[in-house]
């Protein structure tokens, strides 16, 4: 039986990055016999641009019967003028999260050793760095209700945002990623602000008290700005993390700095039965669009984790690892990991240097 995978390309240099992974996803699905049909919708600001809204009734429709979605980027200055419930970000990506359901966001960084250089750190410390940041996506702080910006008595106007969770929307976010630190080096690390908020004392609380299920898991507590501490002055001490919307949204854009670039970094969104969306951890990057210099191996990278996790195709997953790391060998670089002595490539050359590796 085929598999629908639903293609959003969105904004900015989504459209670039997604007709490589697209690309790779083509040759393997010819490789592989692997029955898979690709279908193509809008979402963000290029489909405001055509029909008036971010998350077309289409696409939404679409992506609902897909087995798995591809997404490049949303957002760009063009529509930042917009209230904030139109825009491509909110109107778009975050609707279509909490819409499906996928809360559980899985974020790893992984440091390939031919770019231990272009890491911001020294060398010795990040060989060999291997983190899984889970983060709870569809609640928290950018979900919570009451929001807005008001106009107090005195003429002055006020923001207000809600930061709440509640205890069966950590037990979801805890359990999935006691269950993949079983699959790895069994220690998780939950990062809170329970010295200060409520909410997170609470996460804290249920998080410990599901330890008892784990028990082969080692356990450990680390507020959040020390965590951000931590990941810079010795990163290799984490296997998983797990936290909050807004926490694992900065930790994870810091933690992509130790892989030589965010354009290394792929991710994964997953519902209750591991049907997702897979994406490049980056934004659409508006100043670069259209010139070919984006960075597509976060979005190849993305596709293998779809090809892992929601359609359990484990060999094609593990070709596209070893294409990109043959790529890497021979010294083919995006300008954002490009070192002296290196090849520079553009954003279809580095697609197609990942094809070939693949069709050896």
């Amino acid at each position: 039986m085929s598999k629908k995978i639903l293609v959003l390309p969105g904004d900015g240099i989504g459209t670039e990055i997604m007709a490589e992974a697209s690309k790779v996803l083509r040759f393997l699905n010819n490789k592989f016999s692997l029955g898979l049909e690709l279908e193509e919708a809008l979402l963000g600001g290029a489909a405001i641009d055509a029909v008036g809204n971010a998350l077309p009734d289409n696409t939404f429709a679409l992506a609902k019967e897909a087995d798995a979605i591809l997404l490049g980027a949303v957002g760009g200055p063009k529509w930042d003028k917009l209230p904030p419930a139109d825009r491509p970000e909110k109107g778009g990506l975050l609707r279509l999260r909490s819409e499906l359901q996928l809360f559980g966001n899985l974020r790893p960084a992984i440091l390939y050793p031919q770019l231990a250089g272009a890491s911001s750190l020294k060398p010795e410390v990040v060989s060999g760095l291997d983190i899984l940041i889970v983060r709870e996506l569809t609640g928290g702080i950018y979900f919570g209700e009451p929001r807005g910006i008001r106009e107090l008595d005195n003429g002055e106007r006020q923001g207000f945002n809600t930061y709440v969770y509640s205890e069966s929307e950590i037990r979801r976010i805890a359990r999935l990623a006691f269950e993949l630190a079983m699959k790895r080096d069994r220690r998780l690390c939950s990062v809170d602000k329970a010295n200060v908020l409520e909410v997170t004392m609470l996460w804290r609380e249920v998080v410990q008290d599901m330890a008892s299920d784990y028990p082969d898991v080692e356990l450990s507590h680390m507020y959040v700005d020390n965590a951000a501490m931590q990941l810079v002055r010795a990163p290799k001490q984490f296997d998983v993390m797990v936290t909050g919307n807004m926490f694992g949204d900065i930790l994870s854009d810091a933690a992509a700095m130790l892989t030589g670039s965010i354009g290394m970094l792929p991710s994964a969104s997953l519902d209750a039965n591991n049907r997702g969306m897979y994406e490049p951890c980056h934004g659409s990057a508006p100043d670069i669009a259209g010139q070919n210099k984006a960075n597509p191996l976060a979005t190849i990278m993305s596709v293998a984790m779809m090809l892992r996790y929601s359609l359990g195709l484990e060999e094609p997953a593990a070709a596209i690892d070893r294409a990109v790391s043959s790529v890497l060998d021979q010294g083919i670089r995006t300008g954002d990991i490009f070192s002296d002595g290196c090849t520079l490539v553009g954003t279809d050359g580095m697609g197609d240097a990942v094809v070939a590796a693949l069709a050896e």
